[in-house]
């Protein structure tokens, strides 16, 4: 049996931020979750991302100025052990992702807390972006020519789009979809999606979009799940059946995939670690077996 390689060290987690969002806490919870099923293996021979680095997506002043708690950070505080984990949750998902490209297969990042990070700008939680900044520094070493991010959390990933509009040739290394944006639209124009109709169509959608990608990265939010507080639009079915489109396209793509957890804000948080366990299985199922 595969295992999937997850790309965890405890320093990317943080137990004492005290918040709403579990995402500073969550690595350990769900590395702790998945351990017992034995369909993961941890990898933990890599280093954290440089500053220079980060400032591949990001403004410099930016970003020296949240590792030396002069900007507060994207929970809106000063924390150091917060500052501290940064570049281990961003060298997580770069190595996750340079690990699927060289050998052509799927790795896991428990990271969270990417997407509303813009290029000069902290947001709901998340501080950095370890989506757009390992997709330019992949471009930029040549291993891949195209990245396709799938964000499947259920809030719009403004941060993404505001950084790859910041670059001149933003959208010709990164093709981005957007859960939260359709949502977003939906709302404005005061309809509810069938979700069934949606997902009958997503695997020809995704295939469309991203066949000329050479990587995915895919955000596997618990957040969109109808029982969540800041979601409220998917049943635990359709979550299970959203993974599995995304992990069987990828597979008949013969793209490589790494994937994270993004948000998940119910309670108790095994709620949340039960969907993550699900895209989990989803990975096996459709991906690696």
């Amino acid at each position: 049996m595969k295992k999937l390689a997850t790309f965890y060290k405890p320093e990317q987690t943080v137990t004492n931020m005290h918040s709403f969002s579990p995402s500073a806490r969550k690595p350990k919870e769900v590395v702790e979750y998945f351990q017992p099923t034995g369909l993961i293996e941890l990898k933990q021979d890599w280093e954290p991302l440089t500053r220079p680095q980060i400032k591949v997506a990001h403004n410099s002043s930016f970003v020296d100025g949240i590792l030396d708690l002069q900007i507060a950070n994207g929970f809106g505080n000063y924390s150091p052990e917060l500052a501290a984990s940064l570049p281990y949750t961003q060298g997580s998902f770069y190595n996750a992702a340079l690990y699927a490209v060289e050998n052509q297969s799927a790795a896991f990042s428990p990271t969270s807390g990417f997407h509303h990070a813009g290029f000069k700008e902290c947001e709901g939680f998340c501080t950095f972006n370890g989506l757009a900044v390992s997709a330019f520094l992949l471009w930029k070493q040549q291993k891949v020519k195209r990245v396709g991010i799938i964000d499947f959390d259920c809030h719009y990933g403004n941060g993404t789009d505001d950084i790859l509009d910041k670059f001149s040739n933003g959208r010709e290394i990164v093709e981005h979809l957007t859960f939260g944006q359709m949502i977003n639209e939906d709302e404005r124009a005061g309809k509810r999606r069938n979700f069934d109709r949606w997902l009958d169509g997503l695997a020809v959608d995704l295939a469309e979009q991203f066949a000329t990608c050479d990587v995915l990265f895919y955000q596997a939010g618990a957040d969109p799940h109808v029982e969540d507080p800041y979601g409220g639009y998917l049943t635990t079915e359709q979550m299970k059946r959203r993974d599995e489109i995304v992990f069987e396209v990828a597979s008949k793509l013969f793209l490589p995939i790494v994937w994270n957890l993004a948000g998940g804000y119910q309670t108790p948080l095994k709620k949340v670690l039960d969907l993550h366990l699900n895209t989990l299985n989803a990975c096996h199922a459709k991906y690696l077996l």
